[in-house]
This record gives C-alpha cells, structure tokens and sequence, in this order.
C-alpha cells in the first residue's frame, strides 16, 4: 500500500498536540491546603491516644489566595476521609493521612501535585496518622500499637517515603501523636503517659532515632494540646492550648526555643472566640483555624501577631470545618543529624550526677525532703531492682535498649523521696546523662568526675549479669 508523505503530517501533529496535553503538570505553588471535616469538632484528647483530627467525612482541598471568589478544588474526592497535610521540602508532594474507604484503616499516602496521583506509605490494616517529612526521604508518623507489651498506644515510627525500612523510635508506655520537625533536626511531638494511668499531655522533643527523649514543655495550667507545635522565623514556637485554667483563656501560645519552660506567652488573650490550630507565615502572620462561637463552624482566617487580632477570612464552608492548613511554597529543610545507634549493641547506659540536687520548688510538688541513699528502678510489669548510689549520690545504669523503666528514690529508712519520674528508654549504644533528681531542667551539671564512672556500670534488671553484645568502648 502506498501512502503520500503529507498524510502522515495531521496525524503527527495530533500526537504531538496530544502529548503535550498529557505530559502537563498542574502548579499549585502558593495555594493553601486545607484540611476540613463535616463531622463535629470538640477540642478533646482522643481516649485511645490517637489523633483526635482523624474525624470521618474530612477532606483535602487547594483554594487559591488571589482568588478567593473561586471554588476550593477537592484533592481527595476519592478518599472516605482525608486529614494532616504536610507540604515536602521542594513544594512538589503533599503527605496526608486518608481512608481510602469508609472502615478501613488510616493510612499515610503521598500526593505528587503535579497529577494528583497518591500512593499508599504505610502497610493497610493498621492506623497510622500526622506526617511530617524528615531529611533523607524519610517521614515520621504516629502508628497505633494495639496490644504492644510496652502497653503503649500509638507510637512514632519512621520510614523511607517508599515506605521501606519502618523503623520504631519511642519505646514508653505513652501515646505519641502530632509530630513537627524542627529546623535543627529533632522531632517535637505531643505525648501523654498511657500507663499504669493516663498523665498530663506535654511536648516530648526526641532525634529521629529516638535517642535523647526529653520534656520540652508541660502546660502549668494542664491545657490540652490540640495539634503540633510550629516554629516561627524569630526563635518561637507556637501552638494552640485549650481549656486552660480560669485565668487564662483558649487560644494561641508561644515559647522561645531556648526556654521553652519559663517562657509561655498567650498571644490571644483580648480575642473572643476559639482556635482548632495555627501555622506561620513568611510574611510573620498566622493561618488559623477559627470560629467566634460554638455555634459557628471554623474557617480559615489570618491572624496578625503584631495587633493581636484575626483579619481575612480565606476560607469558609457551612458544611465543613477547617482543622488545618498547609502553603504550597518551598521551605528549608532541618539538618540531618547523626545516628549513634547500632543495634549490634543490646545496652544503653545512663549517668545520674547527684541524686540528691533537688529543684528548689520540688517540696511544693510533694517531693519529701531526706537523703537518697537508693534508688529502684520500675518497668512496666514491676521492680526491675535497686541499685545504691554512691557516697556523692551518683550512679551509672547499663538498662537493655528499647526498654522502658522509671525511677524512685528511697532514703536510709526505705521511705520513698520522689518518684516515679516519667518514663525514660535508652536507645541501643545510646549514651545519656542527667544532673539529679527533678532539678531545675535548665540547671547545667558540676564540672566533676562522679565516683559512679569509676565502676562498672549496673546492668538493667539486675538479675541479668553479663550481655553478649559489641564491645563498644566508653569515652
């Protein structure tokens, strides 16, 4: 068959004008990702520990801030439910917690925003919720542990954005939920104890291999937390509080990163009306989620920090509430910091320099005054053992990794001083230190060698002599 070569032409032309029209990506750069639901919002801790914000008929929608006449485009059309947007580093992905049917299990999926196009990260059949990036292509999230013998109830995990290679980090009878990276590398999370009863909610700062677990902040007042913390670019943090005490009303609070005990500011003291979450802007403004009454539903406003006072409305739905927003816009990524765990290595070890040093205003939260002359340390399913501590009050401990215990002091006549202290678990091969027992957290330690490194550390429980594991050398 003969063909005339301007008859292939039209057809050329279509393919290429076809392709074109295929190969087109989508721009979404400085759109706002909302998150809102149509079920009904209460500013409640979750009972079985996990994030309150996973609220069936939620979903995630872009609206565009120069066109705000214009509809909200829904993301997640095919998702039951859809919560938690994270943007990544570059503006090119969205992470995002979803149900992809009614009944099924949260899962963390990932959205290219250039086609829409989302992938599941995390196995089915169990919960997981709050994404967050993590440099590396990794991400941490909150996964629920149901029947875990550490008695916990959702734990922070970590993995490759393929999803490969999940990893475990916080090993506490406690629920994990909420977690923020922080530009220098750690994750700041909210917590709770779970176990042996439920604890006051705080923000626990922890590394990506969750070593150097620690109290960041504990609210004075026992507000309740209602999302993660975010860094703003002149050294705060802030976060939305609710049922506060009488003096103090709901609302928006800050703490400076190097004080984040003794420096609690509410930012919204003089505005009526409530706040579900708050995220800052380059600009030094706030998106929040906001409603003036309990009649009303939360919409999303601009928040001005310099007049104290929520201006624009951007986005209001009678139908939905917003429970959180994200700008499509590029942002630095955190420092990725070194891991010194090695899990050839079956111990952690632990350094208290002075049982003894006291924080001054311990006596007004019932801590009895005496001498610690032992300690014992408590796991979940009972004593792990006691220990003395040395002359100086010292002690060295040798616990098994991923284990969690805490501690109790007890003075000569077998009277308790203080204790239990929160939960605390050594990663393997990580090395820990503390001054003494509820001293002042921002107290630095005595340039002093305590007499407990001169010996050899005790090994956790103490009816376990001798660990084959690596030898790792101390320093």
């Amino acid at each position: 068959m003969m063909f005339k070569k301007n008859n292939l032409l039209p057809l050329l032309l279509t393919a290429v004008i076809l392709s074109g029209s295929s190969c087109k990506s989508r721009s979404y750069a400085g759109k706002i990702i909302v998150s809102e639901t149509g079920s009904d919002v209460r500013n409640t801790v979750s009972d079985d520990g996990g994030s309150w914000r996973c609220l069936p008929k939620s979903r995630i929608i872009a609206i565009d801030p120069g066109k705000l006449s214009a509809s909200p485009e829904n993301l997640t059309g095919e998702f039951f439910s859809a919560v938690s947007p994270e943007i990544s580093f570059d503006a090119k992905h969205l992470l995002f917690a979803g149900q992809r049917k009614e009944g099924d299990a949260w899962q963390i999926w990932e959205m290219d925003l250039s086609d829409l196009r989302s992938k599941s990260i995390t196995p089915p059949g169990e919960n997981c919720s709050d994404p967050a990036y993590l440099p590396g292509n990794r991400i941490v999230f909150s996964r629920s542990m149901a029947g875990d013998s550490l008695k916990s109830g959702y734990s922070l995990c970590t993995c490759n954005i393929d999803g490969s290679d999940i990893k475990r980090i916080t090993f506490s009878p406690d629920n994990y939920n909420s977690p923020a990276v922080l530009g220098d590398g750690r994750i700041l999370a909210v917590s709770r104890q779970a176990f042996p009863e439920p604890g006051k909610q705080m923000f626990t700062v922890l590394r990506p291999n969750g070593t150097k677990a620690d109290m960041f902040y504990k609210d004075p007042d026992s507000g309740l937390l209602t999302g993660p913390a975010r860094e703003t670019g002149d050294g705060r943090l802030v976060f939305v509080l609710s049922k506060v005490n009488a003096n103090d009303r709901p609302g928006i609070y800050s703490i400076t990163y190097n004080r984040p005990l003794h420096s609690r500011i509410s930012m919204t003291t003089n505005i009526d009306g409530e706040f579900l979450s708050c995220v800052p802007l380059k600009s030094g403004k706030m998106l929040v989620s906001y409603r003036k009454s309990g009649s009303e539903k939360y919409s999303l406003r601009e928040y001005d920090p310099e007049t104290s006072s929520v201006t624009n409305c951007l986005h209001a739905d009678p139908g939905f509430n917003v429970l959180e927003a994200a700008v499509v816009e590029e942002h630095e990524k955190p420092k990725k910091l070194p891991s010194e765990v090695d899990m050839h290595v079956k111990t952690g070890l632990i350094l208290c320099q002075d049982v003894n040093c006291f924080d001054p205003s311990a006596k007004n939260r019932g801590i009895q005054p005496g001498k610690v002359v032992r300690i014992e340390v408590m796991g979940v399913n009972g004593s792990l053992g006691e220990v003395d501590v040395e002359e100086d009050g010292s002690f060295q401990l040798k616990p098994l990794a991923d284990m969690p215990f805490r501690i109790v002091t007890v003075d000569e006549k077998g009277r308790v001083i203080s204790g239990p202290c929160n939960w605390i678990w050594l990663r393997p091969n990580e090395r820990r230190g503390c001054i003494g027992c509820h001293e002042d957290p921002e107290q630095v330690p005595r340039n002093v060698i305590s007499l407990a490194v001169k010996k050899k550390p005790v090994i956790i429980p103490v009816h376990v002599e001798k660990i084959k594991e690596k030898s790792v050398d101390l320093e």
